[in-house]
Formats: C-alpha cells, sequence, structure tokens
C-alpha cells in the first residue's frame, strides 16, 4: 500500500526522518542546558544538525510532492512505481545508516553515499519531467535547478566528513539553505497558494508573476556572500527579496485566507518568509557598522516558521486530497499548527531574549517542535499505508 504512489512513501519517510532528527537533536540541545549528560557525536553538533535537516528530513517531503505534482504541472501521466521506489530504498536505506552514524564510527559515509545515489537516480527521473516541453514549465525548470542544487550541497558533505574541513561543511550548508530548500519552498508556494487561494476565495485575481523570482536569485545571491565571508552585504539582497514576499503575502490575500484553516495555514507559512528575509536585511546591514543583531533568529523564522510550517500545511493538505478525505484541517491540525506558531517565536526568542533564558527556551521550542510533530505524525501517518478512503487508487 505504500508504494501506491510516491507521496505515501516519501512522506512516511519524511515523517521518520523529521522525528528522528530531532530526537538527536533534543539530546543535545538538553545536554547543553544542563539537563542529562552529553553525548559524544560523531560529528560536531551543529554540523550534525544541519545535515539531517536540510539534506534528510525536507527532502522526503519535497521529493514526495514533486513525484506527484510535477508530472501533472508538465501535464504528464502519473509516475509508476517503478520510476522511484528504488530511489525511495536508497533513501532510506542510506539515512537509516547515516542516523546510526552519528554515535558509531565509519559508519556515516557509506550512509550519505547510498542517500547520494538515490538522489542522484531522482534527478534522472526528474529531470525527464522537468525537461518535457510545455508552454509553462518554469516551476519545473526551477524545482529541478534547485534538486541538484541540493545534491550538490549533499555531495559535499563527504569532503566536509572525511577531512573535518569547515570550509566545505559551511559550503554544504549554505548551499542546502540557500540554493536548494528556499528556492524549492518559494517556487512551490508561487504557482500553489495562488492556485489553492483561487478556489476558495471568490472573486479571486490569481497573481503569479515572474519577476518574483528574484527572491530565488536573492537567495542564491545571499549564499553565495556567505559562502565567502561577505555576510554583511547579504542585506542588499535580502530586503527588496523581503518587500517582494511580503507584497505577495498581501496580493494572495492572506487575511482573508484566514477564514478557511487549511489555506490559511499556508499564508501564515509565507508570511514568516517575509519575516525572515527583513531580519536577515536588519542583521546584515547593522554588521556592515561592526553591529551584530538577532543570533540566530532569522535563520529560524525561515527554517522553523516558514519552513516548518509550510510543511504541515502543504503535507497536510496533499495528504487529505490524496487519501479521500474531506480537504478540511481537523481541531488537531489547526491546534497542531497554531503550537507551531508559538514553538517558532519561542525559538525566536531563545536568540533576542535575555541571555538567563536562553538555553530554556532552546530546550523548550526543540521539545515543543518534537511533540507537535509527533502528534501530527500520528495524525497523518496512517493514511501512507491505508487504502483511500473514497476507494479510489492512488
Amino acid at each position: 500500500m505504500v508504494f501506491r504512489a510516491p507521496h505515501r512513501a516519501m512522506f512516511l519517510g519524511g515523517c521518520v526522518m523529521l522525528l528522528a532528527s530531532f530526537a538527536l537533536w533534543a539530546i543535545e540541545i538538553a545536554a547543553r542546558a544542563g539537563f542529562i549528560d552529553g553525548v559524544t557525536w560523531m560529528l560536531p553538533p551543529a554540523w550534525m544538525h544541519a545535515l539531517l535537516i536540510l539534506c534528510g528530513v525536507f527532502p522526503f517531503f519535497i521529493f514526495g510532492f514533486l513525484l506527484t505534482a510535477m508530472p501533472r504541472w508538465q501535464g504528464l501521466a502519473d509516475l509508476s512505481t517503478g520510476d522511484w521506489s528504488w530511489a525511495w530504498r536508497l533513501l532510506a536505506a542510506g539515512w537509516c545508516v547515516s542516523l546510526a552514524g552519528m554515535l558509531l564510527p565509519g559508519v556515516l559515509l557509506p550512509g550519505l553515499v547510498l542517500v547520494l545515489a538515490g538522489w542522484v537516480f531522482l534527478l534522472r527521473v526528474l529531470g525527464g519531467v522537468a525537461l518535457h516541453r510545455h508552454p509553462d514549465r518554469l516551476h519545473a525548470l526551477l524545482t529541478f535547478a534547485a534538486l541538484t542544487a541540493g545534491c550538490v550541497a549533499l555531495g559535499a558533505w563527504l569532503p566536509a566528513i572525511v577531512m573535518q574541513n569547515a570550509g566545505w561543511a559551511r559550503f554544504a550548508t549554505q548551499a542546502g539553505l540557500w540554493w536548494f530548500l528556499l528556492p524549492v519552498f518559494f517556487t512551490v508556494c508561487h504557482r500553489m497558494v495562488p492556485f489553492f487561494s483561487s478556489n476558495v476565495i471568490k472573486p479571486y485575481v490569481v497573481v503569479r508573476p515572474r519577476w518574483a523570482f528574484a527572491v530565488v536569485a536573492a537567495s542564491v545571491m545571499h549564499g553565495a556572500f556567505v559562502m565567502v565571508g561577505y555576510e554583511a552585504l547579504t542585506w542588499i539582497v535580502d530586503a527588496p527579496a523581503a518587500c517582494i514576499a511580503i507584497w505577495l503575502s498581501w496580493k494572495w490575500r492572506l487575511v482573508a485566507a484566514l477564514k478557511v484553516a487549511l489555506l490559511g495555514m499556508l499564508h501564515v507559512g509565507f508570511a514568516w518568509l517575509g519575516i525572515g528575509l527583513m531580519l536577515f536585511a536588519i542583521q546584515g546591514f547593522a554588521a556592515m557598522f561592526d553591529t551584530y543583531l538577532f543570533g540566530l533568529a532569522p535563520l529560524h523564522a525561515i527554517g522553523l516558521g516558514y519552513f516548518g510550517s509550510i510543511l504541515l500545511a502543504m503535507v497536510s493538505r496533499v495528504t487529505l486530497g490524496h487519501s479521500g478525505q474531506a480537504l478540511k484541517a481537523d481541531r488537531l491540525t489547526v491546534m497542531l499548527f497554531a503550537a507551531l506558531q508559538l514553538v517558532s517565536l519561542a525559538r525566536i526568542g531563545a536568540d533576542i531574549g535575555p541571555a538567563s533564558l536562553s538555553n530554556g527556551l532552546m530546550a523548550a521550542s526543540v521539545a515543543a517542535w518534537c511533540l507537535v510533530f509527533s502528534a501530527w505524525a500520528i495524525r497523518y501517518a496512517p493514511s501512507y499505508w491505508r487504502a483511500r478512503v473514497d476507494g479510489k487508487p492512488g
């Protein structure tokens, strides 16, 4: 049943990876806060966190969505199980080995090689879809380009780990965030948020300007600036990108969308992008004058606020629709989404609030994140191994 559709297997893998990755991070944060004894990791903890989240957690959900949606964007038939199932097996096996490799010596690299092989396999599959001639294939091409950048980022972790080289780790982290994740999330939102909104808000004018992809260009430039040590210049691209994101939130009618919970969650999630980029812009501008503001707050506004909220909202919607359930967020889903917003605010508060509260807020936010997504997985994961409730295939 799990292999009847790509979103089933990929989303299930993403649920497991999300909970396992944040469980490891929760152990590290608890040790830092003095709640438990420290753990000896095979990687520096910051590297472990970046690798698992950027290349492990989100890609499962991204692949599940794109393997389902991209053929439809391109006017093609759904992919067959044989097109992607072996890639899923490589990814799943690779991450199982890699997770063990966080604690056991000599295990991590073979695991990442398996993951990389699965990623390349899926690039071949999605590349054939993205390159198919279609009158409007820009979204497919951009997401495929971002997936390729993500593969490069994953590959860069290999020399970083072998040589314990901070330069390679820096490149891998920045490429994974700014060249892969943010471009994918923005491109999917650019296509899907107005589309979903037009089905609910009446009357509605679809606003989907191509010039808004300047946000993707800004993201790539931001990553490049950081890679070469010019963080103080990132505000030059972050500020206009933030303005575009905020403008899109307004034009896509955030307030009107709040009347329908499932749609409103997508809009609230997207609003975090403008907030995060504006915080990055202020931080970068202040850095020009040797003033460092906000700590990791801008990063967590995008990572937890934007990526986390869009993940919960979009995957919930896709799961409901493709399992034959009504496209309506139940009370639990709404409560979990609201809790996620509080978690994001708490994690940001840990960076900008009093130092005396930092460790406690950080530990509380990580624990709350795990609880939110554990409850969310219990609610939605069974749909991945059960038949559709409406009896249809898929």
